[in-house]
């Protein structure tokens, strides 16, 4: 990283504050770059001031790290020893972030699991990371019977459980009677495990270690604007690393951060109007839930604080893209990565003005490079498998495995191209090409298309078996309230601007699209409808 860059970067930033940094390094010290370090120089730089609102209302950086000093010790009275692995699942709450920070103090591993997870799949993914104990919102009580593990604990007890008051023991009670004196400090940081999204298959774990150095978090604000002492409001899942980036980096800049249990667009803008913050950090289907809004809706607030919405977690369409800056201004910064890659590409707001449907630039720090099948680079403009080279990437599968890797970059799982420009243009993942009457045919491009029509609200395409030409596409759309749209209509279009061979041989009309909580599509779930119609 060169240190103009650096510099620059942390100063557009506000982190060349002698006070922050002073207290930042002090902090690390001790709790190295963890969930703990933030909080930790916040509490000793300014204690008293907001350091996270939730439903519960306002904690200041001193009560953050006090709680989590408590819970720290509690847990390890109850047999939590560093190095050993704890499943967290929440939601957006103050419990999930005093699990998260009073891990790191541990020196435990934290996996984050997934709320939107089948009971099947959590009991495979706890036994395969072998968790020895687990906190959880009460709500998941009955979907968790079937995990085995040795400890419980309770982090929100509301409606919705098996019983009217749990039977473990809650967050709160463990922090009422925790020691308040600083844990030691741990012989080994903890990682974080956060699970892949399981859009295709069954979820794997991608461990990461605490970042060494400040590369990482340069390369990130070299791109996205946030800057120290301000506001974010994370509507993104905790769970997700996209909203565990914009928490670790908020705590890191000494913000002040609010989050809700769940999302709901109206009460999204609620919160932008009430606390003002400056930056959003959001998955792209929460845009699109928000833009659906009324027009007198949206206009009772006021969300003229923002500088920056963040959106990364699934694909930003071009058209999207386009409305929200229409209706925000040109605030809009799209990051494109995978929970194994990290960061790959920023498209900043000037991108997608140019090419809407860019995913945008590498960051100082991180390379991207299209192969071919062999291994070989590909020039601009030819589309190939996109590989990724940062400091930020995973480890390894915890269950064994890895991605496969070229000269040192690791593929995303996607293929694309560059344009002259240096923009990169993702196409679709490397699994879901077809070849359809011996032509290559990548089912996002039809989507993308699609997704620009003025009557489809969502759509989805996959590859289906054909006994002309081997596979041809299908096309599953939502149509828009109020609009009409039939299969002759969508078929038409798709010829009228692709290649013959891209034109659906069926379209399917649904009320709404199966995604998971990132709001990703589950392609697997249509896939398996399909088998399951022709067998």
């Amino acid at each position: 990283m060169p240190l103009g860059h650096t510099v620059k970067t942390m100063s557009s930033a506000g982190m060349l504050n002698p006070g922050l940094l002073l207290n930042l390094g002090r902090a690390q010290r001790k709790w190295g770059l963890t969930s703990a370090v933030g909080f930790a120089a916040g509490a000793n730089r300014h204690p008293d001031k907001v350091a996270l609102i939730d439903e519960l209302g306002e904690l200041s950086y001193a009560e953050v790290h006090d709680r989590t000093n408590r819970l720290a010790n509690a847990l390890m009275e109850q047999g939590v020893r560093p190095g050993q692995g704890v499943g967290v699942m929440c939601r957006d709450h103050r419990g999930f972030i005093d699990a998260t920070v009073a891990l790191s103090k541990i020196g435990a591993d934290t996996l984050f699991l997934n709320t939107g997870f089948a009971a099947p799949q959590l009991a495979d993914v706890m036994k395969r990371e072998e968790a020895v104990a687990l906190v959880y919102d009460h709500e998941f009580e009955k979907l968790l019977s079937k995990v085995e593990c040795e400890r419980r604990f309770v982090a929100w007890v509301d409606e919705g459980g098996t019983s009217d008051a749990p039977t473990d023991p809650t967050l709160d009670s463990l922090i009422e009677k925790g020691d308040p004196a600083e844990p030691d400090k741990p012989a080994e940081e903890g990682r974080i495990v956060i699970l892949t999204s399981g859009t295709t298959g069954t979820p794997k774990g991608a461990p990461r270690k605490a970042v060494k150095g400040i590369g990482p978090l340069v390369s990130f604000l070299s791109k996205i604007p946030l800057r120290a002492g301000e506001r974010t409001h994370i509507a993104a899942p905790l769970f997700h690393s996209w909203g565990m980036a914009h928490f670790t980096i908020a705590q890191g800049l000494g913000s002040t951060i609010s989050i809700r249990r769940k999302f709901d667009p109206e009460k999204t803008l609620e919160a932008i109007d009430r606390y003002k913050p400056t930056a959003l950090a959001v998955v792209p289907v929460m845009l699109q839930r928000i833009l659906e809004l009324p027009d007198d809706v949206r206009g009772k607030y006021d969300t003229s604080s923002l500088r920056v919405i963040a959106a990364s977690g699934s694909a930003l369409t071009g058209k999207l893209a386009t409305r929200v800056m229409d209706e925000f201004g040109d605030i809009l910064y799209n990051l494109y990565g995978s929970t194994e890659v990290a960061v790959a590409t920023v498209a900043m707001p000037e991108d997608m003005r140019a090419a809407p449907d860019t995913a945008g630039k590498p960051p100082v720090g991180t390379t991207v490079k299209i192969f071919d099948e062999n291994g070989k680079e590909l020039p601009t403009g030819e589309t190939g498998r996109i590989f990724v080279g940062n400091e930020m990437m995973f480890e390894g599968y915890t269950g064994g495995g890895n991605k496969e890797v070229i000269e040192g970059l690791m593929s995303s799982g996607d293929v694309g191209h560059f344009d002259e420009n240096g923009r990169l243009f993702v196409e679709g993942r490397d699994d879901e090409m077809i070849v359809s009457g011996g032509e290559n045919v990548f089912p996002a491009e039809v989507e993308e298309l699609l997704g620009a029509h003025e009557a489809v609200a969502e759509v989805a395409v996959i590859g289906v078996d054909d006994e002309q030409f081997g596979k041809r596409l299908k096309a599953f759309c939502v149509v828009r309230d109020g609009a009409s749209l039939t299969e002759d209509d969508v078929k038409g279009y798709v010829k009228e601007h692709l290649a013959r061979y891209k034109v659906p041989r069926d379209v399917e009309f649904l009320d709404e699209l199966p995604r998971n909580t990132t709001g990703k599509i589950l392609k697997r779930e249509l896939i398996e409808r399909e088998k399951e119609a022709a067998s």
